[in-house]
């Protein structure tokens, strides 16, 4: 049986693996997403995040690829519906203004086939429309009964905060979510002002980014590792410093316990304060069974103590 965590205030409660559906449409074709999808949801996995902007990035493509992918599939096998959360987003490209919350959730809504959203974000702050409007917009659509619950993405301490009080003092539906970029060589990204606003406000957190750009699986080690994938040489950076310390540290567990390297970097973020569920995408079965994994594996305190020493230069002063 896979624990379930509750999503702040919301009454949602997720497994603690959520499944990104940035690849879906993209690097895995219709039938390979349907076989990650599947095997996600087998084996206990709830939340499954989208967004309407991808995979935009993609020549020829405009952006609710993934969202579609997931709606063909829904419509494959609609029981499936009742076994997850779906999580999406919108706002990345053309900003808060309520109108387009408006027409972008009726968008996400039709290429998913559903008829409410579990979570729907935020995708980045939009300092340009007042958070009184962007957050009315979501607390309409909550009243709609188009959308369950909030979460915030890629807001800033003070941002973060601001919202939360907007909502309270506006008399909105609260966000019960943030979502931001958080690893083991990239810790100064969440912990300190962020994450103690986070915790303050009751929000459960959702790190993405969780495998550093698969860095944190141990695919990149040299610099002649960097041509093995489009993302690779994002991880000039690790290389030096705490990267090598954090791999050299993950290996070591991994000789201890067997587990891999993805399983040992999300298991520690999912041991972390405040988080709810960690956040990765698959491309294949087997990447797929490695970070499952990361549910039901217990770090011991020495383990995570080796951890948090291997990567404590990743935290600002």
């Amino acid at each position: 049986m896979v624990e379930k965590r509750a999503l702040g205030d919301s009454g949602i409660e997720v497994a603690p693996l959520a499944l990104g559906g940035n690849v879906f449409g993209w690097t895995a074709d219709e039938a390979a997403s349907f076989a990650i999808l599947d095997a996600f949801v087998d084996a206990g996995g709830t939340m499954i995040d989208t967004a309407d902007v991808y995979s935009a990035w993609v020549p020829g493509n405009q952006g609710g690829e993934s969202e579609t992918v997931i709606g063909h599939w829904l419509r494959r096998d609609p029981a499936k519906r009742e076994k997850i959360v779906i999580a999406t987003k919108v706002g990345f490209f053309e900003g808060l203004a309520p109108e387009k919350i408006a027409a972008a959730c009726d968008a996400s809504l039709r290429r998913l086939g559903v008829d409410v959203i579990d979570l729907y974000y935020h995708h980045k702050d939009d300092e340009q429309v007042p958070l009184a409007d962007s957050l009315g917009a979501m607390d309409e659509l909550v009243k709609a009964g188009k959308i369950r619950a909030i979460g915030l993405s890629q807001y800033s301490p003070e941002r973060l905060d601001e919202a939360m009080r907007t909502a309270a003092s506006q008399n909105l539906s609260r966000p019960c979510a943030l979502q931001t970029w958080y690893n083991l060589v990239e810790r100064e990204k969440l912990e300190g002002a962020l994450r103690d606003v986070a915790l303050e406000h009751g929000l459960g957190i959702i790190p993405f980014y969780g495998l550093a750009n698969g860095f944190l699986t141990g695919k990149y080690r040299s610099r002649e590792d960097l041509d093995k994938s489009p993302r690779g040489l994002r991880n000039i950076e690790y290389l030096e410093g705490r990267g090598v310390r954090v791999l050299d540290a993950m290996d070591a567990i991994s000789r201890e316990t067997g587990a891999a390297l993805a399983t040992i970097a999300l298991a520690w973020t999912i041991a972390q304060p405040g988080i709810v569920a960690a956040l990765a995408s698959a491309t294949s079965l087997a990447q797929l069974q490695e970070q499952l994994a990361a549910s039901s594996f217990m770090l011991t305190p020495g383990q995570l103590a080796q951890l948090d020493e291997a990567s404590s230069d990743a935290v600002a002063a």
